[in-house]
């Protein structure tokens, strides 16, 4: 009687270090995109709390230079401090950003990924 063998043989063995291969190289790729994501987060955050509790929040061009300002100290290149739309209403003034990164992946197929946020100033 044959014996009935156990485990993983080396070509199951290679297709999962392939596929385990591909999706750590996409989250390598990705994670400079992220990253300047959440710079953009950052200085929102910041821009917003300049304002916080004050009636200059009212002023959207003080907000859009005190946005620039920390755009600049973060070096952010994926999204332009212009892109980001300040809105005044009853409850306060709000920042609120949206745009799309996208990063080369392998040869001609690249990676998007959307990013929103939106900041309370006031």
């Amino acid at each position: 009687m044959r014996r009935r063998e156990r485990g993983m043989t080396f070509v199951g063995m290679l297709f999962i270090l392939g596929l385990v291969g591909v999706v750590l190289y996409a989250g390598i790729r990705l994670t400079p995109v992220y990253l300047n994501y959440l710079k953009v987060v950052r200085s929102m955050d910041a821009a917003a709390a300049d304002f916080k509790g004050t009636e200059a929040a009212v002023d959207q061009a003080a907000i859009r230079r005190s946005l620039e300002k920390h755009w600049q100290i973060e070096d952010i290149d994926s999204v332009d401090a212009k892109d980001v739309e300040i809105n005044r209403d009853e409850s306060g003034t709000s920042l609120h950003v949206a745009y799309d990164d996208s990063v080369p992946y392998i040869a001609n197929v690249s990676l998007s990924v959307h990013f929103e946020k939106t900041v309370k100033a006031q």
